[in-house]
Order: C-alpha cells, then structure tokens, then sequence
C-alpha cells in the first residue's frame, strides 16, 4: 500500500514540475484523482494567478470523484486568493480521503487545512514522499517564511578549477547540454544577478533562450553606476525587466538609466562594495522570489560572505586550462581550511561529457547557532 501511495505522490511531484517558471512567488503543487485503483484525474497549478493543482485535478476527472482519494504535493488551501479555497473543492466533490506530501510552510496557514478537512469528516495522511516535496518546494519556502529570494549561485568550471583563461575567455567551458540545462534553470528562477563586469566583459542578453519561456528580470550590481548606456542590457530594458542595483546617489547618472527603462535601486554600501544583504530585501520586497546568481569571482565572493547564497550548481567540464586562469570564487578567501563554506546535500550527476554538483549552502554560524 505505501509503494501504491507513494506511486501517485511521485505522479503529482511530476506533475507539479511542469508549473517551473510560470507560478513564482506561488509554489509548483501536483495533484492526482483516485478511484478504484486507477487514475481519474490529475491536474497542476499551471501560471500564476490560475487554477490550482486540486481544482484542475477535480475539474479533468473523467468521472464522479466522490469517495475518491485526492494526492496533493503541498496541504491545499483554505483562505481566498485569486482563487477560491481548495478545501472548498475538496468538500464539494465529496473527496473521501486526502493524501498530502507536506504541511503548507506558511507558519500562519500550517495545519489549519488539515484540521478544517478534518473536522468535516475528510480522511487526511500526511508526509509521503515528504523529502521530495520539501525539495520540490525550496524556493517557496524560505520566501514564504523571510520574504527574502531564494539565491543558487551557478558557475561553470574546468577540472583544475577555472572559469576563465588568464586573458579572461570563456566561451565556451561546458558543452551545449549543459548549457541549456543552465537555460532550464533562468527559466525557474524569477531573476538572474551578475555584476558590472561581466556585463561590461561579456555584454550579455541574460534572457532565456528556450522557446516560449520567460525572460528571467535581470538584476545588475553596479557599485558606482558605470554599466555602458549602449550595453546590450540597457539597450533591452524596455522589452526585459532590468534593476541596477547601485550605492551611487547622483539623480542625473540614475535618471540615465530609467529613461532606458531600468530600474534603479539605491543601496548601502558595505566594505566599499553593495551590501548584498540589503539588496536581496529589497528584491525580496519586489515579489521577487527567486535569483539565480551567474556572477564572477568577486561577485560570487561577496554573496557568500553576505550569506545570501543557498545552493550552488557547479558544472565541471573535463578539460585543464592550467596556468593563472581565473577562479569562480575571488576575494581574499579563508585563512583557515576549518572556516571554509561548508557545502552540503551534494548531489552529483553527468549532463552530456560534463558534470553537475549541486549542493546546499551551511554557514557556520548557522552550524553553531
């Protein structure tokens, strides 16, 4: 019976990932119909502002789903968004039993779902597949529960640790596949961040080159405000949602910039550099949930030692640069191996002749908190 359970859960994890890229800030949730043994309907939350998993999976059955039992990834709703609430559903379709993966993150809705179906006679299981639907889940809920974006650091690398040569080329480290793995990724995550330099290096686009997918809004660290006014960025902000995040305060040099369209936010600086903590707030109190970060080493640097990093993607692809090539974190690093940013969680797996390893970010002081 648990293999059975855990079947139709993993079913409705599958079908939640098909909502990447198009819920955020509301969370990928799956749900699948059951009766007799066999699928009736199944269903996601597909956009935001749309249906919910429940309320598709109850409106695509192919027949009465009373009595039947309801698998849903995340515990459904009970208040009003833009959407009525799922338990409402769930009681009006006359659902027998509800098998929920994991309680609602929200501290003030957690539980109160389950009590509610509860109290009208519903059968409610939770925690299967639990592990995974936390995973499936963990950008909505550390935004859910802080407010503050979800931040995955992505860098590509060759075996002796280079994301460049000496001269500072780069194009390309990794091979197509995984490239466009990296193109998946801007589609999930609401915001790409880089610093100044990669725009001024590089002159990016920092869309998403995938067909009908969302362009990711486009975050740019510039300290002193000096990103080229003809950069591909500026040139595009009018098409594709564009912050400057700057500490430079002169109204005629920040109104360049909004006149092309960008947004501009004024940040503290910290140690002669944007304070990055600061910032992910102010992102964070944007509605924006989510920031890949595809910066340099000095970037990369400083997001670890403001601590707004939560995960890292390395991809490693089998080729030596050798020499003074460039490094993927810079700044002036530990002095002790024992106060190195321990990674954790790591997952490893092959994506065409490279490599991925992707692994959760634990800062010491968290350790020791």
């Amino acid at each position: 019976m648990t293999d059975e359970k855990e079947f139709y859960m993993q079913r409705a994890i599958t079908l939640a990932e098909k909502g990447k890229g198009r819920v955020n800030p509301n969370p990928l949730v799956g749900a699948v119909v059951v009766k007799d043994g066999k699928i009736i309907g199944e269903g996601y939350h597909e956009y935001y502002g749309g249906l919910h998993a429940e309320r598709n999976a109850l409106k695509n059955c192919k027949e009465s789903s009373e009595g039947a039992t309801l698998y849903v990834t995340l515990e459904p709703c009970c208040h009003y968004g833009k959407t009525p609430p799922c338990t409402e559903a769930i009681l009006e379709h006359r659902i027998r039993k509800v098998v929920v993966g994991m309680t609602d993150p929200n501290p003030l809705m957690a539980g109160k779902s389950i009590a509610l179906l509860k109290s009208k006679g519903v059968e409610v299981e939770v925690g299967v597949l639990e592990k995974e639907c936390m995973e499936l889940t963990h950008i909505f809920r550390k935004y859910i529960t802080t407010k503050i974006p979800y931040v995955l650091m992505k860098y590509a690398m060759t075996m002796d640790g280079k994301i460049a040569t000496a001269s500072g080329k780069s194009k390309w480290i990794t091979g197509e596949t995984a490239r466009m793995c990296v193109q998946k990724t801007r589609l999930e995550y609401q915001a790409i961040m880089v610093g100044s330099e990669t725009v001024r290096k590089d002159d990016p686009l920092l869309t998403c080159r995938i067909a009908n997918g969302k362009d990711p809004v486009r975050i740019i660290c510039d300290t002193s405000l000096r990103t080229s006014t003809g950069s591909q960025i500026v040139k595009t902000a009018r098409q594709v949602r564009t912050i400057f995040a700057t500490c430079e305060t002169n109204r005629e040099k920040i109104e360049l910039y909004q006149k092309a369209g960008c947004e501009v936010l004024v940040v503290s600086k910290k140690n002669g550099k944007i304070d990055l903590k600061e910032l992910v707030q102010k992102i964070g109190a944007l509605g924006i949930d989510s920031i890949l970060l595809e910066g340099g080493g000095t970037l990369n640097a400083n997001a670890l030692e403001a601590q707004i990093v939560d995960r890292v993607q390395t991809y490693i692809a089998p080729k030596i640069f050798g020499g003074t090539g460039i490094g993927p974190v810079g700044g002036m690093g530990v002095d002790e191996p024992a106060d190195a940013y321990q990674l954790v969680n790591s997952r490893l797996k092959q994506i065409g002749e490279d490599f991925l390893i992707e692994s959760d970010v634990k800062y010491k002081c968290l350790q020791e908190s």
